[in-house]
């Protein structure tokens, strides 16, 4: 196996995007790094055990969270929302629809469009999914006031990349023209 080796460390980003030097190794934020770790881990698992019931994974969770809270969603736009091909779309995508979950409808002004509409089936599951998470996040934001919440807020918008704004972000900050399905 080939060594490699970097002239530089790489460069990390603030909240703005702007590249910096990367931190020395002592300066590692091991400490949010694995906390962040931890909480996802227990955050899609609460999910991940009730998807496996239907023979489900992480994809269709996503999937199905999208097309929910977005009637009508292009299939064009998940794809770009996910940052994933047509081809890892596909599977996920067929399965969903062919078990009922989604439908798909064309689009009314161009057919070539396809439109994704979460099924009454398809909206009980991701509100089960939905279900769950909440109740986790209601837990741990207990004993933390508002500020404190609101701290969190600003503190994971800003781990988003904003290189490539995501159309649903937009919608979701209000700057697009799509509202999410409340």
């Amino acid at each position: 196996m080939a060594d490699i080796n970097f002239s530089k460390g790489p460069a990390t980003s603030d909240s703005q995007g702007t590249a910096g030097p990367a931190p020395r190794a002592g300066e590692f934020r091991w400490d949010i790094i694995e906390l962040l770790f931890f909480a996802y881990r227990d955050f899609v698992g609460d999910a991940d055990h009730e998807l496996e019931a239907f023979g489900f994974g992480r994809a269709h969770h996503r999937v199905m969270h999208f097309v929910y809270r977005y009637p009508g969603l292009k299939v064009a736009d998940l794809l770009d929302v996910l940052r994933i091909t047509k081809q890892s779309l596909g599977r996920v995508l067929k399965q969903l629809l062919d078990e009922g979950y989604i439908i798909q409808k064309t689009g009314n002004n161009d057919r070539r469009q396809r439109l994704l509409y979460a099924t009454p089936k398809g909206e009980a599951l991701v509100a089960k999914l939905a279900g769950l998470q909440t109740d986790r996040i209601t837990r741990a934001l207990r004993d933390i006031n508002p500020e404190g919440a609101a701290a969190i807020s600003q503190f994971l918008r800003a781990m988003i990349d904003r290189d490539d704004p995501d159309k649903v972000l937009e919608a979701i900050f209000g700057i697009g023209s799509k509202k999410p399905r409340e």
